[in-house]
């Protein structure tokens, strides 16, 4: 039997897709055959060197700007986006309890993980609404999040950034999945939750060995994920072919299986 992920031509756009795991999924959904627009918020880094996809600038936080994404992708990509991977955020890498944290460093933590999820859904959800009746009805209209263990699980001194990823994993995804059919009959919602991964944002915490050997007390395959981990689950649950009935999951890809909680 063939593995055909039917993302062949498939309209993606995928966010923060500059660097880590972003990065790794342009790459692996253009493999797959799909029609890559990628987005960036302040410069494209190594997505110059990627052939064959769009790149587009645009701050999250700021409603026009990703109204202006995603017209903008449809008018440069070959039509309206049938699967936005949102996947782009930040980890204020000061540890900071809440009892110390500044409200600043809150409001913008949630204005980039938690604000601009919505606003990207809720564009993508407008411009699915106005297009064709054909566009609507294919089975690869999805959304993808990409939420963290630290969303489950909370992280200490972290509590900004694991109370967006929360409200994505559980808040969200399950709204948005009763939601997306009224739009689109055969559109799913879904998240992948990483944990640990070696990204750009995470390398200099993970420098500190005896941190990481803490992190991995509890993860039986003792390893931090590479970004080609999560991409491949990213293309996975986007595939219409194997995941076109999985829907409102949260998917840990975290190396564990089970744990007790226990905060790293």
């Amino acid at each position: 039997m063939s593995l055909d992920f039917g993302l062949k031509d498939v309209h993606v756009l995928i966010t923060g897709a500059a660097g880590g795991i972003g990065l790794e999924a342009v790459r692996t959904f253009r493999q797959l055959g799909a029609r890559v627009t990628a987005h960036y918020n302040s410069s494209n880094g190594e997505l110059a060197n990627v052939e064959g996809i769009v790149t587009i600038q645009a701050d999250v936080r700021d409603e026009t700007s990703v109204n202006t994404l995603l017209s903008e992708a449809a008018q440069q990509n070959g039509g309206p986006v049938s699967c936005l991977v949102v996947n782009h955020g930040i980890w204020p890498s000061n540890n900071t309890p809440i009892v110390d944290m500044e409200l600043s460093q809150w409001q913008n933590t949630m204005a980039v993980d938690l604000n601009g999820p919505f606003l990207l859904v809720k564009a993508y959800l407008k411009a699915l609404r106005a297009a064709s009746q054909s566009s609507r009805d294919v089975v690869s209209n999805s959304v993808i999040f990409v939420g963290s263990t630290a969303g489950k699980f909370g992280e200490a001194n972290h509590g900004d950034y694991s109370a967006a990823k929360s409200a994505l994993m559980y808040g969200l995804t399950v709204t948005l999945k009763n939601e997306i059919v009224s739009i689109a009959p055969q559109g799913r919602v879904n998240t992948i939750s990483p944990g640990w991964v070696a990204t750009p944002m995470a390398m200099e915490t993970l420098k500190d060995k005896a941190f990481v050997e803490r992190a991995l007390a509890t993860t039986p395959l003792q390893k931090v994920a590479t970004p080609a981990d999560i991409a491949r689950q990213l293309a996975v649950i986007a595939s219409p072919t194997l995941s076109g009935h999985v829907n409102g999951q949260n998917i840990m890809v975290d190396g564990v299986g089970y744990t007790t909680g226990k905060d790293i």
